[in-house]
């Protein structure tokens, strides 16, 4: 798939079990609505982890990196409604990034993705961000696949955390994110054995031990669909 426009916000945190099936319900009808209602959301969609039954991935995507600081989105992560107050202190572990787009290649709506956290090592981002991008536009062309992209995290400077962050308590936040989607999850497993192995993203410039997500799609939105829902 396709990343639709120039900024992203990727996010990854646990549920529990017990509140699953709320959570659902409140992301799908009126967290996403509310976030797809915002001027420069292009798309949102929510990714459950199929290694950890309590780990989800959801990514935002995004017109404009100035949406990011833009007076309608930071109206609404400082105004919660009742039920976000509720749930969020239920995302656990949060890791939140809001990113620049650096490559996008593919197109449509996949059904397995994984995520890859990394970082350049030190002097090497130059040579990691050419080799990814080479290698990310191979792929997203392979049998099984339909996306490949780079994001860079650049976090606004904002003047305090949002209300939405208060309730959530400290998030984290990743440094660089690579996407690689499918239809066949076993042909992302093959390029996560290789050529995105941890060893060959050292030999690209990567540091050691990059976090890797498995995910199968849960739920995507666009603004067109809020009226529908």
């Amino acid at each position: 798939m396709a990343l639709l426009g120039k900024a992203a916000v990727a996010m990854w945190w646990s549920v529990r079990a017990e509140q699953r099936d709320e959570f659902g319900d409140w992301h799908s009808h009126e967290h996403f609505p509310e976030r797809m209602s915002i001027p420069g959301f292009r798309r949102g969609s929510r990714w459950s982890s199929t290694t950890d039954a309590e780990g989800f991935f959801v990514l935002y995507e995004i017109e404009q990196y100035e949406v990011l600081t833009s007076k309608a989105y930071l109206d609404r992560l400082n105004a919660p409604t009742p039920w976000s107050r509720k749930m969020m202190p239920h995302h656990l572990g949060m890791v939140r990034s809001q990113c620049r787009i650096v490559a996008s290649f593919g197109g449509g709506v996949a059904t397995s993705l994984a995520t890859f956290r990394l970082s350049p090592q030190a002097g090497r981002d130059s040579d990691l961000r050419a080799h990814l991008a080479n290698t990310l536009g191979t792929l997203a062309q392979k049998p099984g696949l339909t996306g490949a992209q780079l994001l860079h995290t650049d976090t606004p400077r904002t003047s305090a955390p949002t209300t939405e962050q208060r309730i959530r308590g400290n998030d984290g936040a990743a440094d660089w994110i690579v996407l690689l989607s499918g239809y066949d999850a076993d042909a992302i497993e093959t390029v996560i054995a290789s050529p995105l192995s941890p060893g060959s993203l050292g030999a690209m410039g990567a540091q050691n031990n990059p976090t890797i997500g498995r995910y199968r799609l849960a739920f995507t939105m666009t603004p067109q669909d809020v009226a529908v829902i």
